[in-house]
């Protein structure tokens, strides 16, 4: 018996930064603020009480699905998702089912593997449940603050086979909705959660069966994220070898992760699409679109120059590495401190490739603008004497004496490459990358 494929697809719930709720008026800023103080009887589910939408946060989304190749259906509409749970407390929630607002998109990861999007869209957050202890008594209390905020939601196609494929295509879509400015993507603030959908294709004495999916719960952290993975994977294959359960209609289950013990815990059983009743929000009318409407949103999209591709372009023009192209434009206030250094600098003294480094490595103080930097370059700017091949040798020689250094790049600390190039540079005078010296351990 084996594991002959991991099937993993992943929905991603991300707060849109609008300046109010997605269908009332209130402050869309709830973090931290004092419990149930930006409510209104629209947010609140109140009687009577009717929904406008937020024409920002449907813009948003129609952003995020352009950038990613989606296509944008000329008909859309809201639906009521009927389910009763305290932080609901309409007990339904407006979404959208049949008629979301982008659909079949997709995003190519670092090895060039495509993962198709099935579609992106829009509802409503639900309010926030504290557990407390108080009077030595166990509670619950509610929070509605966050109960109305705009809330997107990326759903994928099956197509993750690995907890670091699940790990990298979260990494992009933050980094993409924080280009686009459509959200900060906190994940310690909640404001973008996943869940992994989680199951396994079993080969036994030349049959396949497949185990019951696990939706692992508003997980909050990517490394959690690959941790509760690769345990819902271990767990599902020895459970399948001593029960043999397969996957059949109504036994999804959900499952959260808990760090604190380091595995997975069963939370409910999970209903299907049925269950929830979905039928059209008779209190807003569908949206319907027309080609000039499509036509000037993707004239906005191209104002906005995406990550990967401004990481090519970072290649081409200014002659940077792959490794460093990917790690100034992680963050696009990185990206355009770098372009923004460059295009000060005096060309005739400093490379391009010579303030990534310097930015890369963190060799130059904090918090200097692009002109300081550059003031700062040529003050500590050393003319090297050092030929390449007695570098090379030296860099080989500071790695043979600091094993400590290479055992820490080999898990993944990257940065631990920066002793050595404060070493290379006392000595010599000259900086050299930290993709230079990777390439010295073997």
């Amino acid at each position: 018996m084996e594991i002959s494929k991991i099937i993993i697809g992943i929905e991603v719930h991300i707060e849109l930064k609008t300046l109010s709720k997605m269908f009332c008026p209130c402050d869309n800023d709830h973090f931290g603020k004092e419990p149930n103080t930006q409510t209104c009887p629209v947010c609140l589910g109140l009687p009577g009480a009717l929904p406008v939408p937020n024409k920002k946060a449907i813009q948003d989304v129609i952003l995020f699905g352009l950038s990613v190749g989606s296509e944008i259906p000329w008909y859309s509409r809201f639906d009521r998702k009927n389910y009763y749970y305290p932080d609901l407390p309409k007990g339904y929630q407006i979404s959208q089912y049949q008629n979301p607002l982008t659909i079949n998109g997709k995003l190519t990861l670092d090895n060039g593997k495509i993962i198709n999007i099935t579609r992106a869209h829009l509802e409503e957050d639900t309010a926030k449940l504290l557990h407390e202890t108080i009077d030595q008594e166990e509670v619950t209390l509610i929070d509605f603050n966050r109960s109305g905020v705009p809330l997107m939601e990326i759903v994928t196609e099956p197509e993750i086979n690995c907890s670091d494929e699940a790990k990298q295509y979260l990494e992009k879509i933050r980094q993409l909705v924080r280009y686009l400015n459509i959200s900060d993507a906190d994940m310690e603030k909640g404001s973008m959660r996943c869940e992994p959908n989680v199951n396994l294709e079993i080969k036994d004495e030349g049959k396949i069966f497949y185990t019951p999916i696990v939706e692992l719960k508003n997980i909050n952290s990517f490394r959690f994220a690959k941790k509760a993975i690769d345990y819902e994977i271990k767990r599902q294959f020895e459970e399948f070898q001593e029960k043999r359960i397969e996957k059949s209609k109504g036994n999804k289950q959900t499952r959260g992760w808990n760090e604190s013990k380091g595995k997975t815990v069963p939370q409910r059983e999970k209903e299907e699409a049925n269950d929830y009743r979905y039928f059209p929000e008779p209190d807003i009318p569908p949206i319907e679109w027309k080609d000039e409407d499509i036509l000037n949103y993707e004239s906005r999209i191209m104002n906005h120059e995406l990550p990967w591709n401004k990481k090519k372009r970072f290649i081409d023009q200014y002659g940077l590495s792959d490794y460093q192209a990917k790690i100034l434009t992680e963050e696009k206030e990185v990206a355009d401190y770098y372009e923004e250094t460059v295009r000060v600098r005096d060309i005739g003294d400093i490379r391009g490739v010579e303030i990534a480094n310097i930015i890369i490595n963190k060799k130059a103080p904090d918090n200097l603008s692009p002109e300081q930097l550059i003031e700062w370059i040529l003050s500590n700017k050393v003319v090297s004497k050092t030929s390449d091949e007695d570098i090379v040798k030296l860099i080989d020689k500071l790695l043979l004496e600091h094993p400590e250094v290479v055992e820490s790049y080999k898990k993944g600390k990257v940065q631990a490459l920066g002793m050595v190039v404060g070493l290379v540079k006392k000595e010599t005078g000259a900086i050299v990358s930290i993709e230079k010296i990777s390439q010295r351990i073997k």
